[in-house]
Protein backbone atom coordinates (compact mmCIF):
# COMPACT_ATOMS: atom_id res chain seq x y z
CA UNK A 1 0.00 0.00 0.00
CA UNK A 2 1.73 3.24 -1.10
CA UNK A 3 2.21 6.56 0.82
CA UNK A 4 -1.49 8.96 1.63
CA UNK A 5 -1.73 11.95 2.85
CA UNK A 6 -4.28 14.17 5.02
CA UNK A 7 -7.09 15.68 3.56
CA UNK A 8 -6.74 19.70 4.53
CA UNK A 9 -2.88 20.13 4.41
CA UNK A 10 -1.61 17.17 2.35
CA UNK A 11 0.61 15.75 4.94
CA UNK A 12 2.24 12.18 4.05
CA UNK A 13 1.41 9.58 5.90
CA UNK A 14 3.50 6.84 5.31
CA UNK A 15 2.46 3.19 4.59
CA UNK A 16 2.55 1.10 7.17
CA UNK A 17 4.96 -1.86 7.29
CA UNK A 18 7.13 0.39 4.76
CA UNK A 19 8.63 3.32 4.23
CA UNK A 20 11.29 1.84 6.58
CA UNK A 21 14.45 3.88 5.32
CA UNK A 22 12.15 7.10 4.93
CA UNK A 23 9.74 7.63 7.42
CA UNK A 24 11.98 9.86 9.30
CA UNK A 25 12.14 12.45 6.30
CA UNK A 26 8.40 11.96 6.06
CA UNK A 27 7.85 12.58 9.46
CA UNK A 28 10.53 16.05 9.17
CA UNK A 29 8.84 17.18 6.75
CA UNK A 30 5.27 17.00 8.01
CA UNK A 31 6.35 18.75 10.79
CA UNK A 32 7.59 21.56 9.23
CA UNK A 33 4.31 22.01 7.30
CA UNK A 34 2.52 22.21 11.06
CA UNK A 35 5.08 24.61 12.35
CA UNK A 36 4.81 26.95 9.50
CA UNK A 37 1.01 26.34 9.39
CA UNK A 38 0.64 27.11 13.31
CA UNK A 39 2.98 30.27 12.70
CA UNK A 40 0.68 31.97 10.19
CA UNK A 41 -1.83 31.25 12.49
CA UNK A 42 -0.48 32.89 15.57
CA UNK A 43 0.34 35.88 13.26
CA UNK A 44 -3.06 35.90 12.09
CA UNK A 45 -4.24 35.99 15.79
CA UNK A 46 -1.73 38.53 16.76
CA UNK A 47 -2.94 40.96 14.28
CA UNK A 48 -6.81 40.46 15.00
CA UNK A 49 -5.97 41.16 18.44
CA UNK A 50 -4.16 44.35 17.69
CA UNK A 51 -7.19 45.79 15.42
CA UNK A 52 -9.72 44.82 17.84
CA UNK A 53 -7.49 46.65 20.53
CA UNK A 54 -8.01 49.47 18.53
CA UNK A 55 -11.48 49.54 17.48
CA UNK A 56 -14.02 51.47 18.70
CA UNK A 57 -15.94 50.59 21.95
CA UNK A 58 -19.42 49.39 20.47
CA UNK A 59 -20.60 51.29 23.77
CA UNK A 60 -19.09 53.91 26.32
CA UNK A 61 -15.00 54.64 26.12
CA UNK A 62 -13.12 57.33 25.16
CA UNK A 63 -11.75 58.23 21.91
CA UNK A 64 -8.29 59.46 21.76
CA UNK A 65 -7.44 59.92 18.38
CA UNK A 66 -8.64 61.66 14.96
CA UNK A 67 -11.17 59.19 13.15
CA UNK A 68 -11.94 59.08 9.16
CA UNK A 69 -15.15 58.10 7.78
CA UNK A 70 -16.16 58.26 4.37
CA UNK A 71 -18.67 61.34 2.79
CA UNK A 72 -21.37 60.07 5.14
CA UNK A 73 -21.48 59.21 9.26
CA UNK A 74 -24.51 58.18 10.71
CA UNK A 75 -26.52 59.30 7.50
CA UNK A 76 -25.50 63.06 7.36
CA UNK A 77 -23.16 64.26 5.04
CA UNK A 78 -20.32 65.36 6.69
CA UNK A 79 -18.64 67.46 3.52
CA UNK A 80 -22.18 69.53 3.54
CA UNK A 81 -22.32 70.07 7.35
CA UNK A 82 -18.73 71.07 7.58
CA UNK A 83 -19.89 73.77 5.34
CA UNK A 84 -22.27 74.81 7.31
CA UNK A 85 -20.44 74.57 10.37
CA UNK A 86 -17.69 76.59 8.39
CA UNK A 87 -20.36 79.36 7.44
CA UNK A 88 -22.25 79.78 10.49
CA UNK A 89 -18.63 80.10 12.49
CA UNK A 90 -17.78 83.14 9.82
CA UNK A 91 -21.10 84.49 10.29
CA UNK A 92 -20.57 84.71 13.82
CA UNK A 93 -17.34 85.73 14.03
CA UNK A 94 -18.37 88.79 11.87
CA UNK A 95 -21.07 89.86 13.78
CA UNK A 96 -18.77 89.53 16.82
CA UNK A 97 -16.14 91.67 14.89
CA UNK A 98 -18.98 94.06 14.10
CA UNK A 99 -20.58 94.17 17.72
CA UNK A 100 -17.02 95.38 18.95
CA UNK A 101 -16.35 98.29 16.35
CA UNK A 102 -20.08 99.28 17.51
CA UNK A 103 -20.48 102.47 19.30
CA UNK A 104 -20.78 102.68 22.98
CA UNK A 105 -22.54 104.80 25.46
CA UNK A 106 -19.27 106.45 27.42
CA UNK A 107 -16.82 107.13 24.27
CA UNK A 108 -16.35 110.03 21.83
CA UNK A 109 -17.80 108.51 18.75
CA UNK A 110 -17.38 109.71 15.08
CA UNK A 111 -20.37 108.41 12.97
CA UNK A 112 -19.71 108.20 9.21
CA UNK A 113 -23.42 107.91 8.29
CA UNK A 114 -26.85 108.95 9.15
CA UNK A 115 -28.37 108.79 12.95
CA UNK A 116 -31.90 108.97 13.66
CA UNK A 117 -34.48 109.28 16.46
CA UNK A 118 -38.40 107.74 15.83
CA UNK A 119 -40.93 110.29 16.32
CA UNK A 120 -43.17 108.58 18.98
CA UNK A 121 -46.92 109.07 18.68
CA UNK A 122 -48.87 111.04 21.77
CA UNK A 123 -52.20 110.28 22.90
CA UNK A 124 -54.43 112.77 22.88
CA UNK A 125 -56.13 113.63 25.80
CA UNK A 126 -57.35 116.92 27.79
CA UNK A 127 -54.04 116.32 29.43
CA UNK A 128 -51.54 115.03 27.53
CA UNK A 129 -48.88 112.61 28.81
CA UNK A 130 -45.10 112.61 27.34
CA UNK A 131 -42.23 109.79 28.79
CA UNK A 132 -39.18 111.27 27.67
CA UNK A 133 -37.39 107.40 28.30
CA UNK A 134 -39.91 106.71 25.11
CA UNK A 135 -38.22 108.93 22.67
CA UNK A 136 -36.66 112.32 21.78
CA UNK A 137 -39.43 113.28 19.56
CA UNK A 138 -42.97 113.34 19.61
CA UNK A 139 -46.07 114.16 17.36
CA UNK A 140 -49.35 114.65 18.51
CA UNK A 141 -52.72 116.01 16.48
CA UNK A 142 -55.37 118.19 19.22
CA UNK A 143 -58.78 116.89 19.21
CA UNK A 144 -59.56 119.67 21.59
CA UNK A 145 -58.36 122.08 24.13
CA UNK A 146 -55.72 120.62 25.78
CA UNK A 147 -52.54 121.01 28.25
CA UNK A 148 -49.51 119.54 27.06
CA UNK A 149 -48.48 118.36 30.96
CA UNK A 150 -45.10 118.10 32.50
CA UNK A 151 -42.82 115.48 30.77
CA UNK A 152 -42.26 111.97 33.05
CA UNK A 153 -38.37 110.35 33.45
CA UNK A 154 -36.80 114.08 32.95
CA UNK A 155 -32.95 113.95 32.40
CA UNK A 156 -30.91 117.29 31.70
CA UNK A 157 -29.30 117.32 28.14
CA UNK A 158 -31.64 115.56 26.52
CA UNK A 159 -33.33 117.16 23.47
CA UNK A 160 -35.90 116.65 20.54
CA UNK A 161 -39.26 118.16 18.83
CA UNK A 162 -42.91 117.83 19.56
CA UNK A 163 -44.66 118.36 16.76
CA UNK A 164 -48.17 119.49 16.74
CA UNK A 165 -51.07 119.09 14.73
CA UNK A 166 -54.53 120.78 14.54
CA UNK A 167 -57.42 118.17 13.79
CA UNK A 168 -59.74 119.16 10.52
CA UNK A 169 -61.66 121.69 12.87
CA UNK A 170 -59.30 123.86 14.11
CA UNK A 171 -58.69 126.46 16.84
CA UNK A 172 -57.15 123.67 19.26
CA UNK A 173 -55.49 125.12 21.99
CA UNK A 174 -52.81 124.27 24.24
CA UNK A 175 -51.48 125.14 27.31
CA UNK A 176 -48.24 123.99 28.78
CA UNK A 177 -47.04 122.73 32.24
CA UNK A 178 -45.17 124.45 34.17
CA UNK A 179 -41.92 122.64 33.31
CA UNK A 180 -41.63 124.27 29.87
CA UNK A 181 -40.04 127.44 29.85
CA UNK A 182 -40.40 130.21 27.05
CA UNK A 183 -38.53 132.96 25.35
CA UNK A 184 -39.62 136.14 27.83
CA UNK A 185 -41.62 133.58 29.88
CA UNK A 186 -44.61 133.61 27.62
CA UNK A 187 -46.02 130.49 26.31
CA UNK A 188 -46.94 130.62 22.22
CA UNK A 189 -49.86 131.21 20.78
CA UNK A 190 -50.48 128.03 18.51
CA UNK A 191 -51.61 128.30 14.87
CA UNK A 192 -55.64 128.13 14.28
CA UNK A 193 -56.13 126.77 10.99
CA UNK A 194 -57.58 123.31 10.73
CA UNK A 195 -54.02 120.37 10.17
CA UNK A 196 -51.55 123.23 10.43
CA UNK A 197 -48.68 122.16 12.33
CA UNK A 198 -46.70 124.16 14.40
CA UNK A 199 -42.99 122.60 16.29
CA UNK A 200 -41.98 123.11 19.22
CA UNK A 201 -37.73 122.23 19.77
CA UNK A 202 -36.77 121.65 23.56
CA UNK A 203 -33.82 121.31 25.98
CA UNK A 204 -34.01 119.51 29.17
CA UNK A 205 -32.06 121.84 31.51
CA UNK A 206 -32.66 120.23 34.47
CA UNK A 207 -35.63 118.23 36.33
CA UNK A 208 -37.96 121.25 36.51
CA UNK A 209 -36.85 122.88 33.69
CA UNK A 210 -36.79 122.43 30.01
CA UNK A 211 -35.95 125.38 27.75
CA UNK A 212 -38.87 125.56 24.52
CA UNK A 213 -39.00 127.50 21.22
CA UNK A 214 -41.79 127.42 19.04
CA UNK A 215 -41.83 127.26 14.98
CA UNK A 216 -45.20 128.53 13.83
CA UNK A 217 -47.70 127.43 11.13
CA UNK A 218 -44.88 125.34 9.44
CA UNK A 219 -45.59 124.41 5.47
Amino acid sequence: MADTTTPNYGLTKPEIGASEDTWGTKINTNLNLIDTQMKVSDDRSAANTTTANAALPRAGGAMTGPITTNSTFDGVDVAARDAVLTTTTNTANTANTTANAAATLTAVQTFTAGQRGEVTALTDAASIATDLALSNNFAITLGGNRTLANPTNITAGQSGSIFITQDGTGSRTLAFGTNFKFVAGTAPTLSTAASSIDRIDYVVAEATKIHAVASLDVK
